[in-house]
């Protein structure tokens, strides 16, 4: 075969392309992530298929595939890939309760930890944040707040970051701030020092419209937190060595509930009212509503419900299965798997919904 005479323009025009190609890549991240698959409810979707579980509001994904979520009953569940699910974790032996109806267990938020091998959990009634290694399930309760904790993120300094929906020492004053809202809520840091945190917690933020999920972005130096009643997702730029934050922004009018950071820098936010998931460009302030599934019906019902809140009027009793139906329960969290695994979305039911991506 006679190989074609060497070209030395066609050469250096093969290598700038090849450059800017590595370049744009490169640079590809949340200011340039491609569009994510849309997806609408398909019954196929409910896992496990059984709806054996008790209120999983959030959850993790480990490396091989298994999730751990948050039960009513035991604290913790671990999922398998088949939908099998066992309790996980000594969370009785810590301290958690489930004594209904004295005593629902509150179970809520959970979270892991950046060295990959223990994960926060919390009780958003009665505000213990418990510690669980993910390998043994060893747990112990490492803060005690005076009221509910709904989700706690430790960063690399080894401080913990929380919040507190509302002053609530019970779930019903928890569910009260949720009927006619209460801009008691609030952002609070449990400082790390030598390895060790400080016993009492700081008040970052207060006045919050029942602050829900929390996100931090390291790289970007900045924190998100889902302020439910309040509709909105808000950013500040933080100080992880001061426990300070600064320069508050609203990047979504959303009633938000959890929050969660992908692994290219994006914010899934959970609408819970109107059964969505938005993810957000946290560079550039895109938009796009990944999931949906609500009728006319339940929008009329939604509207009603914010009308009512803006009105300081209570409203609960529109808090019913004929908001969300046919999904397991109302959306709250999700858990997005690394690599290509699945997409699932927690909530207030008895089963996760699966997305395949």
């Amino acid at each position: 075969m006679k190989t074609a005479p060497f070209s030395w323009p066609l050469f250096r025009w093969a290598l700038l392309t090849a450059c800017l190609v590595s370049v744009a890549s490169c640079a590809r991240g949340a200011g340039d992530a491609a569009p994510l698959k849309e997806w609408s409810f398909d019954p196929a979707m409910v896992f496990p298929a059984d709806r054996s579980l008790k209120i999983p509001e959030d959850g993790i994904a480990l490396p091989d595939g298994r999730l751990i979520v948050t039960d009513q009953v035991d604290g913790l569940r671990r999922v398998a890939k088949d939908g099998t699910s066992t309790p996980f974790g000594e969370l009785a032996r810590a301290g958690y309760v489930h004594r209904p109806p004295d005593h629902n267990g509150g179970a809520n938020g959970i979270s892991l930890e950046p060295d990959g091998q223990h994960l926060l959990l919390t009780d958003g009634n009665y505000g213990e944040i418990y510690r669980v290694d993910v390998s043994s399930g060893a747990t112990e309760m490492i803060h005690k707040h005076r009221y509910g904790v709904n989700t706690a993120v430790r960063d690399s300094r080894g401080s913990i970051w929380f919040t507190q929906s509302t002053a609530n020492p019970d779930e019903a004053r928890m569910w009260a701030a949720v009927d006619v809202p209460i801009a008691d809520g609030a952002l609070l840091w449990l400082a790390s020092q030598d390895g060790r945190l400080a016993e009492t917690a700081v008040v970052v933020v207060d006045s919050l419209l029942f602050a829900n999920g929390l996100a931090i972005d390291e790289k970007a130096a900045q924190v998100y937190i889902g302020e439910t009643t309040g509709n909105r997702v808000v950013r500040y730029r933080v100080d992880l060595a001061s426990g300070r934050v600064s320069e508050r922004t609203i990047v979504a009018d959303i009633p938000a509930d959890n929050v969660e950071l992908d692994d290219e820098g994006r914010l899934w936010v959970i609408d819970p009212l109107n059964n969505k998931v938005v993810v957000i460009n946290t560079v550039t302030g895109g938009r796009q509503t990944v999931f949906h599934a609500q009728t006319p019906a339940q929008q009329k019902q939604v509207a009603e419900f914010l009308r009512r809140g803006e009105a300081k009027m209570p409203r609960m009793e529109l808090f019913t299965p004929d908001l969300w139906s046919p999904l397991p329960g109302a959306v709250t969290g999700v858990i997005v798997s690394p690599g290509r695994g699945p997409v699932y979305l927690t909530g207030l039911g008895d089963a996760l919904v699966r997305l395949t991506r």
